[in-house]
């Protein structure tokens, strides 16, 4: 979705404040030139405080005061936390999970296809829409907040299984029962009446198969609330969601509980949640991939509704910080930068979450720096905003490849989204920048050079001979372990391993251990002697190379004669395939030999010199220039004369470029 500006904002909420001040909140907005806020996900029980007794008292302030300063607003619908005498009335509205039946007290403790629940949210939700009706400085719709199915296995939910499971399988329980391998243990099903309660399954095809089933779940609820939405919504508005990432203590990786893919194809524009580290463990590796799964969900420009101001413990900026963020996050395509949240709140759990504002609610260090992000937004948002970014790389993720690695794990300290990091940041790394594309994305393969497959465990044959045709007609594939193991319920194929790929990669294998003690050595992608340390964790394939060429083996007295990471010339392309899971610096090493290999531009500045690229609405490319660390760094600037964009100055090819740490330089040419 295009936008006219970039759109520059907090969440805020007049609720929560301890008194009276939303004009001097207004008026501190304004001069730091914010110019949307996002209001009202959070207050169902202050809209409706009983049932069918509506107070929007709040709301219309908020709406009222934000218009008087010229700041549009983002409404949210307030579905994710529901109040008090909604669960008295109906407790099974409270969901049942995998654990245990959730109580009352945090948020998203809900079972969003409970019949009450869906009654009373459609209530609120349409009286919402009918109060901010006539304000036209509502722009736009946010459906919820960071939707998940939240592991409801209520009895609503597992009857639906059992009737998605019917549509599956053509109503054949014999069918159901071979593919999914219920005769192991006993498990078979022979009546449909009899289907077990999912959360006793020990079968990992039929297990993931209800998580497949719950993204699926989220999926239709905000199908139907965008419905609702889109009765009141005007032409001109838009409607989105905050989606966010796995989580650990930061945006991670890929979302393991909404296909966000699915999800987002009823929306105008998606909108996501990015935190991450800041201070001295600041990269902008999360903004950097969580950026390009965004960009990947409409294959179009994003909202970023939420980032961190101060942020969590551990989390304030050092000076500059919030600038460069700031920056990196259009770098990536986004056209807005929203922080969680304006101010900060002085009850419940989330006291300590920071806002701009801290809890004395006074100008302080980080509102100055917005208010530097927000000048310099007005000022330049012109050349910034609807940059299109087209990569020669692009990388395949797959949410049931997620899934089934958390049935059939590899190592509790290799999850699949570790693994689509450890490929993802050597990348990035190497200022090679990167697309996201889903599984399903297979007509868009062609576009790419290189393509990556991380663990991508399960795979149609359809996939398979997207695959084959990709590098059969000049593409190059790079798939680590795990690729290509199983069908999409997760049995595993019964050929040779990959499957359906061996050819293709001029190789297989059959056995597969624990590395302990294990190396790579004949590392013919790298200048390391056979003294430097290359270290291979956690996992390891012994591969069999037929017509492949062996860019490593390991370094083991007993597994040494397997090939561990192997380069195979297929039809008019390549295949690489990575055996194991082994040091970063060797990787980043063997993803500058392939990336050579198929073509693709390799510049000299790595980290901590990030460097982004996009097209502007002017038709002009935009070059970023990030130095993600405290020393200055002084860089060759190489490419077609342009004009430094902040500062007015020429730069031609050969031309030096100063950065100061956390300090950041845009070229348009």
């Amino acid at each position: 979705m295009k936008t006219d500006k970039l759109l520059f904002g907090a969440a805020y909420y007049d609720e929560y404040l301890p008194y009276d001040r939303i004009e001097t909140d207004m008026a501190m907005m304004e001069k730091s030139h914010i110019n949307v806020i996002r209001i009202a996900e959070s207050t169902w029980s202050t809209w409706e405080p009983q049932e069918g007794v509506f107070d929007f008292t709040h709301l219309h302030r908020m709406l009222r005061a934000s218009e008087k300063h010229g700041i549009s607003v983002i409404v949210g619908t307030p579905t994710y936390a529901i109040p008090t005498w909604l669960a008295a009335k109906y407790p099974d509205v409270i969901t049942q999970t995998h654990g245990a039946t959730e109580r009352y007290g945090r948020r998203q403790n809900m079972d969003i296809v409970n019949p009450m629940y869906l009654k009373h949210a459609e209530i609120i939700i349409r009286r919402l829409m009918e109060e901010v009706a006539p304000y036209k400085h509502v722009i736009g719709f946010q459906l919820d907040n960071e939707t998940k199915s939240y592991d409801t296995c209520s009895s609503y939910a597992q009857a639906k299984f059992v009737e998605y499971m019917k549509e599956i399988f053509h109503n054949d329980l014999n069918a159901l029962n071979h593919e999914l391998g219920l005769d192991y243990w006993s498990n078979r099903i022979n009546a449909w009446e009899d289907f077990p309660d999912i959360r006793g399954t020990i079968n990992g095809s039929l297990g993931a198969e209800y998580q497949k089933f719950q993204r699926k779940l989220v999926t239709d609820f905000l199908a139907w609330q965008c419905a609702i939405v889109k009765e009141y919504a005007r032409p001109d508005q838009f409607i989105t969601q905050n989606f966010d990432y796995d989580w650990r203590g930061f945006s991670f990786g890929l979302q393991p509980e909404v296909n966000q893919w699915e999800a987002a194809k009823p929306l105008s524009v998606a909108g996501f949640d990015i935190y991450h580290p800041s201070a001295q463990d600041l990269t902008g590796a999360e903004i950097s991939f969580g950026g390009a799964i965004a960009r990947s969900v409409k294959k179009d420009n994003y909202l970023i509704l939420e980032t961190e101001a101060q942020g969590n413990h551990g989390w304030l900026n050092y000076p500059g910080q919030l600038r460069l963020q700031a920056f990196s996050h259009i770098a990536s395509g986004s056209n807005s930068v929203m922080y969680w949240h304006w101010h900060s709140i002085h009850n419940a759990i989330e006291s300590y979450w920071k806002g701009i504002l801290s809890h004395n609610l006074k100008e302080n260090e980080t509102y100055r720096e917005v208010c530097r992000i927000g000048a310099e937004f007005a000022q330049y948002g012109e050349h910034l905003k609807n940059l299109k970014k087209k990569s020669d790389v692009a990388m395949v993720l797959s949410n049931e490849a997620l899934t089934a690695l958390q049935w059939f794990g590899i190592h509790e300290k290799l999850k699949y989204n570790d693994i689509v990091r450890w490929l993802y940041d050597a990348l990035y790394r190497l200022n090679i920048e990167c697309d996201i594309l889903s599984d399903t994305d297979t007509d868009l393969f062609s576009q790419y050079s290189l393509l990556i497959t991380p663990a991508l465990y399960s795979v149609s044959d359809t996939l398979v001979n997207a695959l084959r045709s990709y590098v059969e007609n000049g593409g190059h594939l790079i798939s680590t372990f795990k690729t290509a193991f199983a069908d999409k319920m997760l049995k595993i194929y019964p050929d040779d391993q990959p499957h359906g790929l061996t050819d293709v990669f001029g190789m297989t294998y059959d056995q597969f251990t624990d590395a302990v003690n294990v190396g790579l050595t004949y590392l013919k992608f790298t200048g390391l002697s056979e003294d430097d340390a290359s270290s291979v964790h956690y996992w390891m394939e012994l591969l069999q190379p037929s017509t492949a060429d062996t860019l490593a083996s390991y370094k083991h007295p007993h597994w040494g004669k397997y090939a561990a990471i192997t380069y195979n010339r297929y039809g008019k392309g390549c295949a690489a395939y990575l055996g194991c899971y082994f040091d970063h610096a060797s990787l980043q090493d063997l993803l500058l030999y392939l990336c050579k290999e198929a073509g693709i531009p390799l510049i000299q500045e790595q980290f901590p010199i990030i460097i982004k690229r996009g097209i502007n609405d002017f038709g002009k490319e935009v070059i970023y220039f990030f130095n993600y660390s405290d020393d200055e760094k002084t860089i060759t600037y190489h490419g077609k004369d342009g004009v430094l964009l902040m500062q007015g100055e020429n730069v031609k090819d050969g031309n030096s470029i100063t950065l100061k740490g956390w300090d950041f330089y845009i070229v348009e040419c």
